[in-house]
């Protein structure tokens, strides 16, 4: 940068003898510029801008209104909060659905003192055709009727 401002020496040849390409050697010249020596030197390869996050108090507010069923959309106007950083936050509390803020409903599981105990009767009503149908034969025309109804009765321990 030096040998192009003060030495007026072509900008184009620079960056090839540097190793650079020309967007970052215009990137360089622009900051250098704008700062100085300094600008090159301490330049952080973090972001400039960190997330958005939420103090206590607010997460807290947060929390309280979410279990009162509050939509996200609701609680980040209401803390005047962005909506990104509240779903981000509830979601990492496991509370980014409503349906996790119930607890789940346990099994009902019978208990009988005896095995055997519970008998299942199944009752299935089973039908008899008079012949094969268009899935085999190809031809819908032929319409076949059931033949005779009997049921099926199942004991299961």
């Amino acid at each position: 940068m030096r040998r192009h401002i003060h030495d007026a020496e072509c900008q184009a040849d620079l960056p090839a003898q540097a190793g650079i390409s020309f967007r970052t050697a215009y990137k360089s010249r622009a900051r250098y510029l704008s700062g100085g020596r300094p600008a090159l030197l301490g330049r952080c390869s973090g972001r400039r801008t960190q997330r958005r996050t939420l103090d206590p108090q607010q997460l807290q507010q947060a929390v309280d209104l979410r279990h009162q069923c509050f939509t996200l959309s609701r609680i980040a106007r209401l803390l005047a909060a962005p909506l990104s950083t509240m779903d981000l936050n509830l979601k990492a509390m496991g509370l980014g659905r409503l349906k996790y803020l119930k607890p789940p409903v346990p099994v009902c599981r019978h208990q009988w003192e005896q095995p055997g105990d519970l008998i299942h009767v199944g009752i299935k009503q089973l039908v008899r055709f008079s012949g094969v149908g268009d899935r085999i034969t190809g031809d819908r025309r032929l319409g076949f009727r059931a033949v005779r109804y009997a049921k099926s009765l199942r004991r299961h321990r």
